[in-house]
C-alpha cells in the first residue's frame, strides 16, 4: 500500500537546522510531484515548497524562500526538506505529499506529519 513516513522533526533553538525526510514506497515515485506543507495551531494547511517529478524544478512559498531546500533522491524514493535559519514561527506539524495530476481527477498521498518546534 501507499505509504510516505515523515522523520527528522524535532526541537530546534532559533537559527538552528533541520532537515526532514519522506520515505515514499507503493507508487512509482518518479511519476509524483512532490511537496511539502506544514500546518501550525489554528491556521490553514500551507504549501511550502515543491519539487517536479524529475526534480528539474522547484518552488517554495515566500515565507520559507531562500531558507529552506527541497530535494529528492529516487534511487531511495525519497524527498529531503532542509530548513536552515528557523524561527518560532516555522513552529508546525509537517507533511510530506505526492500529487500526480491525472486527466480527470488528482492522485494525492499524505504523510503522518513530523513535528518541528523551533523555541529557545
Amino acid at each position: 500500500q501507499v505509504q510516505l513516513v515523515e522523520s527528522g522533526g524535532g526541537l530546534v533553538q532559533p537559527g538552528g537546522s533541520l532537515r526532514l525526510s519522506c520515505a515514499a514506497s507503493g507508487f512509482t515515485f518518479s511519476y509524483y510531484r512532490m511537496n511539502w506543507y506544514r500546518q501550525a495551531p489554528g491556521k490553514e494547511r500551507e504549501l511550502l515548497a515543491g519539487i517536479s517529478s524529475l526534480g528539474t524544478i522547484t518552488n517554495y512559498a515566500d515565507s520559507v524562500k531562500g531558507r529552506f531546500t527541497i530535494s529528492r533522491d529516487s534511487a531511495k524514493k525519497t524527498v529531503y526538506l532542509q530548513m536552515n535559519s528557523l524561527k518560532p514561527e516555522d513552529t508546525a506539524v509537517y507533511y510530506c505529499n505526492a500529487r500526480r495530476q491525472l486527466i480527470y481527477n488528482v492522485d494525492d498521498y499524505w504523510g503522518q506529519g513530523t513535528q518541528v518546534t523551533v523555541s529557545s
